[in-house]
């Protein structure tokens, strides 16, 4: 079993060491074998336009391990790992199985979640938050109208978390609702429903509000409600759950870009809603089939067909072309309407985007936090495959010596497919476990 914590320094090579590892195991990235997918032609055809963009992205940025899978006509027809999962164990490779911290994808689960108790008739998007959880509250007395809407489409107002506690993590069934507890002196940014920022710390809120209503654990629900269904059968919200010969570990850059293993595992179940899910690219097709056939897959259902026509409806406007509904980003992508989230912690970055009216997918993971710069390229790259089109080359920054986490509430991405999650960044001034970028 992976513990999250830190990794002793008796098992990590010295920085120069890892970093002549990478420049070995990068080149080995073609030689992983991909899963049995769908038809051999667009396999071929994603294999000769696609893969090299990625092998040489891979290579040019020392990414220590990547997957991604494209869906295509209902069938995962492209699935790939590059890389290893673990630089310290660096004999394992990537495959479209091995399992990643997924990040703030967990969020779109979260929206399932709460839409699967409305068709239920146990939650009305309207309702207050408080009147499901009476003990929420925080310091301004404006949260008492704050609704479950509000909060699942970031516009309640909400301050986002500050420190994650990665390096102090609570395993228990007590530590989300411990959470929203403690939040008594937090302050709203703004009137609820005026204005949008992204606020994981809401969706821990929402996580407890599933929890209380449905009476089982938010970890428990979703295992039992969206992953078993679809038979997402490695995915899991609880890392003591997960197969240790799946998991792959996260890496960072120091100042002066030497990589290292992450010194914790972004793991506290406190932060199950917002960012806990630990799936691979074999599993999250299954979520994307599901979605694209708006809420069922191989005759199970989650969610009712009309209810995407709420989930994806803009509840908030970003953009002239952008906005954000029940959790997802809306936006497009040459002249097709895009759906998507992606995710980045300490050591990983994330990303899923839907093209609905083309039933066409592209997920995508790397255990490396910098690699969020150019996973919007990648994305753009394997659509554009999928459209028939010639792929652009993948042109990010030479050295991107710095882990992404710093640097993302500078990026302001126009497009939905190159959203890092429109988030916010919290940090650990102590540079502990707490630093985030959604």
């Amino acid at each position: 079993m992976i513990k999250p914590g830190a990794i002793s320094r008796s098992l990590m090579p010295s920085p120069s060491m890892i970093n002549k590892l990478l420049a070995c195991f990068v080149l080995i990235v073609a030689s992983v074998t991909s899963v049995r997918v769908a038809a051999q032609a667009p396999a071929e055809r994603y294999r000769n336009e696609l893969q090299p963009l990625i092998e040489d992205f891979v290579h040019q940025q020392q990414i220590p391990g990547f997957a991604i899978g494209v869906i295509q006509d209902d069938q995962l027809v492209y699935a790939h790992g590059f890389g290893v999962k673990n630089l310290v164990h660096n004999h394992d490779p990537v495959t479209p199985r091995s399992l990643f911290h997924i990040a703030s994808i967990t969020k779109t689960f979260v929206a399932t979640s709460i839409m699967q108790l409305v068709e239920a008739g146990k939650i009305n998007l309207v309702t207050p938050v408080a009147q499901y959880l009476p003990y929420f509250r925080v310091a301004d007395d404006r949260y008492q109208t704050i609704t479950v809407r509000q909060m699942v489409t970031h516009t309640s107002g909400m301050p986002d978390v500050e420190d994650y506690e990665w390096d102090k993590p609570q395993y228990d069934d007590g530590a989300l609702e411990r959470y929203v507890r403690s939040l008594s002196n937090q302050k709203l940014i703004f009137a609820p429903g005026t204005d949008f920022r992204y606020s994981n710390m809401a969706f821990e809120v929402l996580g407890d509000l599933i929890a209380k209503v449905s009476g089982e654990s938010f970890d428990d629900y979703v295992q039992h409600h969206i992953l078993t269904p679809l038979k997402m059968r490695d995915s899991t919200l609880l890392i003591k759950k997960t197969d240790p010969k799946l998991m792959t570990w996260g890496h960072e850059r120091d100042k002066d870009g030497h990589v290292f293993p992450s010194k914790v595992y972004p793991y506290n179940r406190m932060h199950s809603p917002s960012s806990n899910l630990h799936s691979n690219v074999e599993d999250m097709a299954r979520w994307a089939l599901a979605n694209l056939n708006h809420g069922e897959l191989d005759g199970r259902r989650i969610l009712n067909e009309q209810t995407y026509d709420i989930m994806w409806k803009p509840a908030h406007k970003l953009s002239d072309s952008d906005g954000v509904g029940i959790s997802w980003f809306l936006g497009e992508y040459r002249g097709q309407a895009t759906v998507s989230h992606g995710g980045g912690d300490p050591g990983y970055a994330t990303f899923l985007v839907l093209l609905p009216e083309k039933k066409i997918a592209v997920v995508l993971m790397a255990n490396c936090d910098w690699a969020g710069k150019g996973r919007g390229q990648i994305a753009h790259a394997a659509l554009d495959v999928a459209l028939g089109l010639k792929p652009q080359p993948i042109a990010v920054t030479p050295k991107l010596w710095h882990s992404e986490v710093p640097t993302l509430a500078k990026v302001i991405l126009p497009d939905a497919v190159q959203r890092m999650d429109h988030g916010q960044i919290g940090s650990n001034a102590n540079g502990g476990g707490g630093i985030r970028a959604r």
